[in-house]
């Protein structure tokens, strides 16, 4: 009987001790830390093909990109059904489409300026700002759309909405 109680002394002071550890653990954190590579920075690339004919080969080009290397922008084209050598890397076709009802070529700058003077009247408390606590969704709940309200909006004008989501369960 003296034997199992020094055994479960001697295991409750080894897990108190394990408890006491000064290391901090690295389960969770996901930040590289070392000289080694960053694992979440590392994206998976398309697989090695052999090329019809070797002269179609474009001349290498050190630090350009590779053949396998992913294009996400190329990816996404692709995907909705576009010509990826039709796509431009710019996006004034874009901007110009989104325009042309006459919307002012310096719309950006205007919306950037205005959210600024937005954020700076409506950035917090003091206190809020000194422990710098994230006041995103109390300065912008009143511009956000009441996603619900409008879909009944929209039910009643005669709009369908097939693809309209349930109202959640309170």
């Amino acid at each position: 009987m003296m034997r199992w109680r020094g055994l479960i002394a001697t295991g409750l002071v080894l897990v108190m001790v394990a408890g006491c550890s000064r290391s901090d653990p690295r389960l969770l954190n996901i930040t590289a830390d070392g000289d080694g590579p960053d694992e979440f920075s590392i994206l998976p690339t398309r697989p090695l093909e052999m090329p019809p004919s070797f002269a179609e080969l474009p001349p290498p080009t050190p630090g350009g990109p590779n053949r396998v290397d992913p294009d996400p922008e190329a990816d996404a084209i692709a995907a909705l059904g576009g010509n990826i050598d039709r796509a431009s890397r710019d996006n004034g076709g874009l901007v110009g489409y989104a325009g042309r009802f006459g919307i002012g070529a310096g719309i950006r700058e205007t919306l950037a300026s205005e959210d600024l003077e937005y954020r700076r009247d409506n950035d917090g408390r003091l206190l809020e700002r000194v422990f710098n606590v994230n006041v995103y969704h109390r300065a912008y709940g009143p511009l956000s759309l009441d996603q619900y309200a409008e879909l009944e909006r929209m039910r009643r004008a005669g709009i369908r909405t097939p693809a309209a989501p349930p109202e959640p369960a309170e």
